[in-house]
């Protein structure tokens, strides 16, 4: 660590490698390629592209080994369990070791609606980390783990772009440490435990067309959705109907980021309910017995993931429940370690800041205790027009006035963000093809507001381009202005819950729910559940339920049509609109453009 108290840059390394004073050189697995400076003639910039594609650059990365990492931050090597030489695991005592060291400064990184022409939460996470230790301050980014499912569907991976990345890119998008296996595995011992105490006499009295617990896969598979299971005679089991989820809407990833340590893991797992008797009552995995066996599977899966940045700062990647049908942020462990070991983490929560912000706030702050410092709200230019009316292939072409209207959607998600009390900056990612015109605009409306937009060139300059907002999102975090509050109050009703969410963040009129939703809901509180905070399933593309309604929409209705109690994870989960579970692949799925080449190496992979 320099004498600044940040890790060293990536041309510092890089310059240190590549001549002989005396330095031990790294492994040739850390440098693959010649790592060389990043560099672009103007025509490259006018045409918005870089020389060389995320996973080039990211092989082209001088990488330390991870023990190197974990020393910068005062982690022993005798504490960190190595994947490889580029990642590893954080021992268990280590972390317990840190309980009574002051926390570092939390910041938020949010984004308005997420829209086709791409927002850049991830990559400006990590280029804001970069950019604070840049600055002489010591900064860790946590971030959630990629599902397989957009990595070969349409969204792609999710380790940052262009020169603000995580690496290793390939390892952290496909398998990584196995932790998203473990937690199918023990998500779905628990479905065959329950099939199987069926079929073996039932001593539960289980109702098998009361069991709500469906199982679980890391891919989008849309013909899973519904299925019957247990056909094909009495050596099969009862049938029934059942489906499947994708992964990271499961309650064990909830619970799996959500628990403060491996004992309350297991007690959560074992408050799962998995269905109900004739009776009514619930049967949960502990009933079953399962939950000692499902903490044993992810023993290993709790522990935080180290990686580093291309600019080798260290980076914690752990846990992934998506933010349009999960809570939508990494593990509490992995952010209170992280808040041990700098003076500012830098994390980030999915999508649009309606639901990843909304839910990082109302669920995990509240649950965890932690009181953020400052947001940072992420905009483009082209998406801020396609939040204005203009369509996907117009977006290169100068237009102020739809920026402006767009903006409607940016000031949305501004004012949200104010009202758990904290203070917020936005960050203008920038792209080639932004003008001077449309970039004034949005300086000029966040103005009157009174915030700030900063334009950020992380994608293209690294860290060096990001200096302005690292120093601003330091100030907010140290003014001493943050005072968080939640949305609503843990005594207030669960459907009140879900109204307060509506109201005050989708600023919709009215809930829609049938007599059958509202019954259970009333249940649930009878039964002691009523102080739970909501987890919102609803589109990532609208304020409103329908994807298709851009910009800011005010007055509309928004439809639950199903609730889901997960007792373990501790909130109530409110499915609105069409939302799916298990989402579908598109009609060209990113999967059929990745491949193996000659040597072996990934290509394809985004």
């Amino acid at each position: 660590m320099s004498q600044t108290g940040h890790w060293p840059r990536l041309e510092t390394l890089v310059g240190l490698c590549s001549r002989d004073n005396g330095m031990t050189r790294p492994p040739a697995a850390f440098l693959p390629f010649e790592a060389k400076p990043f560099r672009s003639n103007e025509a490259d910039r006018q045409r918005g592209r870089l020389l060389k594609s995320d996973i080039e650059i990211a092989r082209a990365a001088a990488r330390r080994p991870i023990w190197e990492i974990g020393e910068g931050l005062g982690i022993p090597a005798e504490f960190l369990e190595p994947y490889g030489n580029d990642k590893a695991k954080v021992a268990t005592p280590f972390i317990e070791s840190l309980h009574e060291r002051p926390d570092g400064k939390l910041i938020l990184v949010t984004a308005i609606s997420p829209t086709p022409a791409g927002e850049g939460k991830t990559t400006t996470t990590v280029g804001l980390g970069d950019g604070i230790n840049r600055i002489g301050k010591k900064a860790v980014i946590c971030l959630r783990e990629p599902s397989l499912g957009p990595c070969f569907g349409v969204k792609g991976g999710a380790a940052g772009g262009g020169h603000a990345q995580i690496v290793p890119m390939e390892d952290i998008n496909l398998h990584f440490t196995g932790d998203f296996h473990a937690i199918s595995t023990a998500h779905n011992l628990l479905a065959a435990m329950i099939d199987n105490h069926i079929h073996w006499g039932n001593e539960q009295d289980l109702d098998p067309r009361r069991v709500t617990w469906r199982r679980v896969m890391d891919m989008n598979d849309r013909a899973l959705r519904d299925i019957v299971c247990s056909l094909g005679g009495v050596a099969n089991g009862y049938p029934r109907e059942t489906g499947f989820d994708i992964t990271v809407a499961s309650e064990v990833m909830a619970i799996l980021c959500l628990a403060e340590d491996l004992e309350d893991l297991e007690r959560r797992l074992g408050n799962i309910i998995v269905g109900y008797r004739r009776d009514k009552s619930a049967v949960t995995a502990r009933d079953l017995k399962a939950d000692g066996a499902m903490a044993t599977l992810l023993k290993q899966a709790v522990k935080p993931n180290l990686v580093q940045t291309l600019e080798n700062n260290p980076a914690f990647v752990h846990g992934g429940p998506f933010a349009n049908i999960a809570h939508g942020c990494n593990s509490v462990i992995a952010t209170k370690t992280a808040l041990k070991l700098a003076d500012y983490v830098v994390t980030e929560a999915g999508f649009g800041a309606d639901l990843g912000a909304e839910k990082f706030f109302d669920i995990k702050c509240r649950m965890a205790g932690l009181k953020p410092d400052a947001v940072v709200l992420v905009a483009t230019i082209k998406a801020l027009k396609m939040n204005g009316g203009v369509a996907k292939e117009d977006l290169g072409r100068e237009d102020v006035a739809a920026v402006e209207r767009g903006c409607a959607n940016l000031g949305r998600h501004l004012e949200n963000i104010g009202q758990f009390g904290v203070p917020a900056v936005v960050a203008i990612n920038h792209f080639t093809s932004d003008t001077e015109a449309e970039i004034d605009c949005v300086k000029a409306y966040v103005g009157e507001l009174g915030a700030k937009a900063i334009v950020a060139r992380h994608w293209e300059e690294g860290s060096a381009g990001i200096e302005d907002l690292a120093r601003e999102a330091v100030a907010l975090a140290e003014s001493g202005t943050a005072d968080f509050s939640p949305l609503y109050q843990d005594d207030l009703s669960l459907f009140k819950k879900m109204e307060a969410v509506v109201r005050r963040i989708y600023r919709g009129a009215h809930v829609a729910a049938s007599e059958t939703v509202l019954a259970q809901l009333a249940e649930w509180e009878e039964k002691g559940f009523g102080h739970l905070p909501v987890c919102m399933a609803k589109t990532q593309y609208s304020f409103s339920t329908d994807p298709h309604r851009r910009g800011a929409p005010a007055g509309h209705t928004v439809p639950v049509r199903e609730v889901r109690l997960s007792a373990g994870a501790g909130f109530v989960v409110a499915i609105c609109g069409e939302i799916m579970t298990m989402p579908g692949l598109p009609k060209e799925p990113a999967a059929e453009k990745i491949r193996l080449n000659a040597e072996g190496l990934i290509e394809g992979l985004f």
